[in-house]
Parts: structure tokens; C-alpha cells; sequence
């Protein structure tokens, strides 16, 4: 890989105004295909999903998909955007390898909603609007894999695998309007708008978003502009960044990149680039078209779409809370601070902490187990919350196997423990690896007993005023009881023994 010199990112926003342009294509989760009846279920044996239609067999005529265009209103809708009382599909003309048309069905010059807004919330708590252009239908590529190469692209490689299983399945593209004003904020921005977007498909229900898994995916334009300069510089446009924190290491690096070239004399090309996760750089990949080289014309094989106003208004009505209303909704029942907030948020613990308090849990003990014994977790395995092997109902019931009494919190932690290691729900691993609370009155004071007669010296301190020294005694206890023990009515047993007020 060639080395880049870059500016600091310091001295290039002394020079520089960053302006960003983002592209956002959310795989939707119908069904079938945009334009066919093929399945888009997923990890199915290469081009067994394909028809005459998606294949772009000659005489093969598509149809749209009703879900997807309801999909795309939805949300439109959610951004703020106005939605076309009629729009048409145009034909895309591009040479693409895994696109057997040799043309992708996309919306150009007439969307289905234009001229909205997202307002996103940094990790400081101030709001920043980006505002929208549009957002279109169109259809996804196929996947080309590139064999023998070192670096899995077509650079190199002996030969190319072609699964068109992908093509045709509906993408909804949403396109912000040129983002201004962000200053050095400007990868935080982009990281926090796309994570806002993300929340909102999901709670929109017509997408898991899922960027891992390529259904939702960024192209980050940049360009860098002169203080007092009003025309944009050239730009450029890093291809599907698929997760939150390479957004934001993406726009970092190309306004380090721009900088260092527009300094020393050089000129930007508009082109394609691709994003590497190992180091967060972006190399070359190809000049970059404007609209006019892809020869748009209207799709003559697609009637245009008329969404019926009393449709959308019932779509509109439909739509659910919001997520930066919900979210401000929870912060005030759960009574956390915004810092809190905002870490539960990284997290993508919102809607487990919810379910789990839906299952009967108080929050503050669903927030405590997920983001506390459950998050470390995740961490040391190296998934997500949501893929850890436990769900809310399970996390609700340790927390009422706590309060109830049956349960403290270190024996709780193995319980968790044993449900992660899939030895069944929560009452199954409490009586296989025989966790309860010791809460016979006889055997506890048994074993008060013995923690007083061989430790003599702290049971005189004890006696002597310094109730303190108890810890030492309940640790004796809880080590004798394996922890299993209520922490709470061992100090009260034995400061009762010793006939001492606590």
C-alpha cells in the first residue's frame, strides 16, 4: 500500500472548512426482490435466487415490489421529507460486473421524498441538523468475489466468482444535502448521523440495518474549502464504510489527506476511494462519474409511482416514536444523565433494557445487568449485546431471583454465567449448579458461630465498639457459605451474638 503524507488534522481545519456529502443505502427487509418474486432470504446456495427478471433475460418484465415503495415512504416520512405525489424509476447505465443488466433500476432526477431533515445529537448533548436532498428507490448489485489475489479486489486476482443472488433485492438511498458548519466536528457528525439513521430504520421496522452484514452501508463525499471561500473544493467519495467508527475515521483521514495535498501544491481528483480498517486510510480506486455519464433516462418497462395522499397520511399516522424522542423519554422515566444516556446508546442497549423492564424488571436493575456483568461479557467475547445467548426475559428473572431474596449478587453473576454457557434459563442453572441464597436461620447462625469462635480478636474489637471490623467476620461467613449467604442478615447475626448495635 502506497504511503499517504497527511496534515494534522490540527492545522488542516486551520486552513480548511470541511464539507460532507452522505450517501446511505439501507438494504429493506422484504421479502422478495424490488422488481421480481425471487427470495432475499440470505446465505443461500450462490445464483439460486435469480429469475428471467433479475437475471435480465430479454422480454423479462418487472413489476415493483408494494412493500418496498411503502418502506421508502416510511422513511421519508421519519426524515422530515416531503413525499411525491408521482415519481418515476430511471435506468442507471454503468458497466457493472455483477449487474447482468448492465444497468441498475434507481430513482434520478424524480424521487419518492425530497427535502427533509435528521436532527442528530453528539456526544456533548448539542443538536446538528443535516439536511436531506432526497431519498430513492433502486435495486442492489450482485457480489463479485476476486480469487487469488493478495487483497481480495479485482487488482490481481486469477479470476472472479459471480453470485447474483443479491441483485434486485430493494435499496432505499438517502442523500443529505452538502453538511456545512460542522468545523472540526465534522467526523463526529457523520458518525453520530449515521447511527441516528440506523436507530431510525430499525425502529421503523423496515430494516435490521445490520452494517456488519452489508445492509446498510455509507459513502462519505469530502471536500475541503479556504476559510471565506463559498465554492465547495473537489471531492471525494469513500465507498460502503460498513460501521459507525469507520465513518468517522473516513472523513477524519480525507480531511488529513485533502489538506496535505491542497498544501503542497496539489490537485484533487474526484474519484472513488476505498476505506481499509486495519490503519483507517482510504486509497484510490476510480475517477468518479458525474450524473450525466451515466445516460439517466426513464425506465420504460415501470408505470411511475402515485402514492395516494390518503395513503401516506395513514402511513404518516402509523409511523412510531422517534428515537431521539424515545430516548428522551427514557432518560426522564429511567433518571439518568445524559452521559449515562449516551452509553447505553454506544452500547445497543436501549431496546434490550426496555425489553427487559417490559419482563417485569425495575430499570434500574435491567440498565445494571446489561451494561454492567453483560456488556463485560460482550466485550471479552467480542460480540455484540444483542448476540450474546440471553434474552431479556431471562435478565428479568435474575433480577426478581435478587430482589426476592433467592439470590445475591455474586451468586447472580454465576447464574448469568451458566445461561451464557447455554445450561438452560435462569431456574435451571440455580438448581443444577445449586446457587440459593442460604436462608435457613439455623445453619446461618451455625456458621456465626464458627466465624466468631476462630476469629476472637476481631469478635473483643467488635465488642469493643469497633463495628467495622464486622466485614472481616461476614467474609468468614460468606467464604464458609460459598458466597451464598445474605451478606445483610450475616452482619445483623452476628452483631446480635456480640451484642452489639449496629
Amino acid at each position: 500500500m502506497t504511503v499517504i503524507d497527511l496534515e494534522s488534522y490540527e492545522d488542516a481545519l486551520a486552513t480548511y472548512d470541511p464539507v460532507m456529502g452522505l450517501e446511505v443505502h439501507v438494504e429493506l427487509g422484504t421479502r422478495t426482490k424490488m422488481f421480481c418474486g425471487c427470495s432475499t432470504e440470505l446465505k443461500q446456495d450462490a445464483n439460486s435466487q435469480t429469475c428471467p427478471v433479475c437475471l435480465g433475460l430479454p422480454g423479462a418484465l418487472p413489476v415493483v415490489n408494494e412493500i418496498g415503495v411503502e418502506s421508502a415512504i416510511k422513511i421519508g416520512l421519519a426524515l422530515n421529507c416531503e413525499i411525491a405525489e408521482w415519481c418515476r424509476f430511471a435506468r442507471k447505465n454503468y458497466f457493472y460486473p455483477d449487474m447482468p443488466k448492465n444497468f441498475q433500476t434507481s430513482q434520478y432526477d424524480e424521487p419518492i421524498a425530497f427535502n427533509g431533515y435528521l436532527d442528530v445529537q453528539l456526544e456533548d448533548g448539542e443538536i446538528f441538523r443535516v439536511q436531506i436532498e432526497r431519498a430513492h428507490m433502486e435495486e442492489d448489485t450482485g457480489k463479485s468475489t476476486h480469487v487469488g489475489g493478495a487483497t481480495g479486489r479485482i487488482h490481481g486476482a486469477s479470476h472472479s466468482l459471480l453470485d447474483y443472488n443479491r441483485a434486485g433485492i430493494p435499496l432505499i438511498e438517502i442523500v443529505t444535502k452538502p453538511i456545512e458548519g460542522a468545523g472540526a466536528r465534522a467526523p463526529e457528525v457523520a458518525k453520530a448521523y449515521v447511527a441516528e439513521l440506523r436507530e431510525l430504520i430499525r425502529a421503523l421496522g423496515v430494516s435490521e440495518a445490520r452494517m456488519e452484514m452489508g445492509q446498510m452501508r455509507c459513502d462519505v463525499n469530502l471536500s475541503l474549502r479556504p476559510h471565506g471561500r463559498e465554492a465547495f473544493g473537489t471531492r471525494s467519495e469513500t465507498k460502503n464504510v460498513n460501521s459507525l467508527r469507520s465513518v468517522e475515521r473516513a472523513a477524519r483521514f480525507e480531511v488529513q489527506r485533502h489538506a496535505a495535498v491542497l498544501n503542497s501544491g496539489g490537485t484533487i481528483v474526484q474519484e472513488t476511494r476505498h476505506f481499509h480498517e486495519e490503519d483507517g486510510s482510504t486509497t484510490a480506486g476510480r475517477i468518479k462519474d458525474n450524473a450525466e455519464d451515466y445516460r439517466y433516462f426513464p425506465e420504460p418497462d415501470l408505470v411511475p409511482v402515485a402514492p395516494a395522499r390518503e395513503w401516506v397520511e395513514e402511513l404518516r399516522k402509523g409511523l412510531p416514536e422517534l428515537p431521539r424522542l424515545r430516548r428522551k423519554r427514557l432518560k426522564e422515566e429511567w433518571g439518568v444523565g445524559e452521559h449515562d444516556m449516551q452509553s447505553i446508546l454506544n452500547a445497543g442497549a436501549v431496546d434490550l433494557i426496555v425489553a427487559t423492564t417490559d419482563a417485569g424488571a425495575p430499570s434500574d436493575q435491567a440498565r445494571k445487568w446489561w451494561m454492567g456483568e453483560l456488556a463485560r461479557n460482550a466485550n471479552e467475547t467480542g460480540r455484540s449485546l444483542d448476540e450474546l445467548p440471553v434474552t431479556p426475559a431471562q435478565v428479568a428473572r435474575v433480577a426478581e431471583l435478587v430482589s426476592g431474596g433467592d439470590l445475591n449478587d455474586k451468586l447472580a453473576r454465576q447464574v448469568l454465567e451458566g445461561v451464557l454457557a447455554g445450561e438452560g434459563d435462569p431456574d435451571t442453572v440455580v438448581e443444577k449448579r445449586g446457587l440459593k441464597v442460604v436462608s435457613d436461620e439455623g445453619a446461618l447462625g451455625t456458621a456465626v458461630d464458627e466465624a466468631i469462635a476462630g476469629n476472637a480478636a476481631i469478635a473483643d474489637k467488635i465488642r469493643g465498639g469497633k463495628v467495622a471490623a464486622a466485614g472481616a467476620l461476614v467474609g468468614a461467613v460468606m467464604k464458609a457459605t460459598r458466597g451464598q449467604a445474605d451478606a445483610a442478615r450475616v452482619r445483623e447475626l452476628i452483631l446480635e451474638k456480640l451484642g452489639v448495635e449496629g
